[in-house]
């Protein structure tokens, strides 16, 4: 199946842009198993309601893409899919603590790569690492608040000054 044929596929909302449809459409989610036992393919409908904004999706996503403090085989595209979110700039204070809270939690599982593979957490920090100055905005913009806290914490495990 063709990227396009993969796009027609995400429902279109019109609060989630064009990017993360792109993002969401580029993995092969039937092919991936969750974190649940069952295919990952139930997660587009997850990760587009957390593109389009509600906060109950990115804790949703916990049992799926990370339990405890291990990751699971969606972790990756999950990622992947929240970063394109983040580029894409929520506007809602809610929307970025939500979205920031599941990149530290990914951040904060067991590193399972090894010394000559990354692993799902060394895949997923390699996205995260793509916000790292969004999270240093985030920082400076709102000092104090859940989300500067979140993105300070996200810098200090990627080892990255906050500014």
């Amino acid at each position: 199946m063709r990227g396009s044929e993969k796009q027609a596929q995400v429902l279109r909302s019109p609060m989630v842009p064009d990017s993360v449809v792109t993002e969401i459409a580029r993995h092969d989610w039937e092919r991936i198993e969750c974190g649940c036992g069952r295919s990952a393919g139930h997660l587009v409908d997850a990760v587009r309601d957390a593109a389009e904004g509600h906060p109950a999706a990115f804790h949703a996503l916990e049992g799926h893409a990370f339990f405890a403090q291990h990751l699971k085989p969606p972790a990756p595209a999950v990622c992947a899919v929240l970063m394109a979110v983040w580029a894409a700039g929520p506007p809602r204070r809610a929307t970025r603590e939500a979205l920031l809270w599941t990149l530290l939690a990914l951040l904060c599982t067991v590193d399972d790569g090894g010394t000559h593979e990354a692993g799902l957490h060394g895949q997923c920090a390699a996205f995260i690492r793509t916000g790292v100055d969004g999270f240093r905005r985030e920082l400076a913009a709102v000092p104090g608040s859940g989300t500067a806290a979140y993105a300070e914490g996200i810098l200090e495990i990627l080892g990255l000054p906050s500014s």
